[in-house]
């Protein structure tokens, strides 16, 4: 379009001593039609900006857009269930798809129906924590840059108190499952992630026994779950490696769709190799990631790093 301009104007200069008047209309003309095609993206440059940070999550990247428009909506709503495929993928018992949906229907008599979080805007710039539970937190003192981030997202015990200096305190999403919950306070959101249909009953229990006002509060504002993304984890990125994603691993790629600026501690093994929580002491030095590809998804997260989408904080 420059190089367009330029030419014209240039072709057009000799004549204006004779043709003043209509070579400034031309220029004129010239100059809007180039100023409306030089904004446009398909020239080459800036498109409108998704959202405020410096540098948007979502801004086009080939190798990450091939991954993220597989992804179908992450969080299980009434009108967005699984398939029965999925189900079968997604089941570890002999119970059936029907009765799967009654479940659901039942989840969904107790629980919002909406998932509440800030969607994406030219005005925003959603800055998340995803914080595993690596022993490479130890001695990292990461605590206040974790809770300076507009949303902190923890996984499954992850405790806080005696750990402020290198984990922080802020809590906005919590990442859980039966065998690893922990009571909430009401400024934190529950993200539960049903590994099985026990997963859901075990959540209709829990929630209809509870009769405490702080947990009426959990309940009716700050709860919301989420279905068989794992699947789509499963099979897109780790290209079925492994039995299944960890809680960890998805948590991050959810991250990627609810997050303009995703930062990461807390995840690989420590310094010397071991993989361990921060929070217990190291009792076995052989310990692994068990189902989990552990190894491949640390290298994705390093790839995610390496290509500046998400920063990565290794803790040592």
């Amino acid at each position: 379009c420059r190089f367009s301009y330029f030419c014209f104007v240039f072709f057009l200069f000799p004549l204006s001593f004779f043709l003043f008047p209509l070579c400034f209309v031309c220029f004129c003309s010239v100059f809007l039609i180039a100023g409306v095609f030089l904004s446009c993206s398909p020239f080459g440059l800036p498109r409108p900006p998704v959202c405020a940070c410096n540098k948007c999550l979502m801004e086009h990247d080939q190798w990450l857009s091939e991954r993220t428009k597989e992804s179908p909506e992450p969080f299980l709503s009434p009108t967005n269930n699984i398939s029965e495929d999925t189900f079968n993928w997604w089941k570890y018992d002999r119970r059936n798809f029907a009765f799967y949906n009654k479940i659901v229907d039942k989840v969904f008599q107790i629980f919002p129906t909406k998932v509440n979080f800030t969607r994406s805007s030219p005005d925003l710039c959603r800055t998340c924590a995803v914080v595993g539970n690596s022993g490479n937190l130890n001695g990292s003192h990461y605590g206040p840059l974790i809770d300076f981030h507009d949303i902190v997202i923890r996984i499954n015990r992850a405790p806080t108190k005696g750990f402020e200096r290198d984990v922080g305190n802020k809590t906005t999403y919590h990442v859980m499952y039966p065998n690893s919950f922990r009571n909430l306070d009401n400024t934190t959101h529950l993200l539960f992630f049903p590994f099985k249909i026990y997963d859901l009953q075990w959540l209709i229990r829990f929630f209809t026994q509870r009769i405490d006002s702080d947990y009426d509060m959990l309940l009716s504002k700050n709860s919301t779950f989420f279905n068989s993304f794992m699947k789509y984890v499963h099979q897109i990125w780790l290209k079925q490696k492994g039995r299944y994603p960890s809680t960890g691993f998805i948590t991050l790629v959810l991250s990627l769709h609810m997050c303009d600026e995703v930062s990461v501690f807390g995840f690989g093994a420590d310094k010397n190799g071991n993989w361990n929580h921060y929070y217990e002491p190291l009792r076995n030095k052989r310990l692994r990631t068990g189902q989990h590809p552990g190894k491949l998804e640390y290298q994705f997260i390093v790839k995610l790093h390496e290509q500046q989408k998400i920063n990565f904080f290794r803790g040592w």
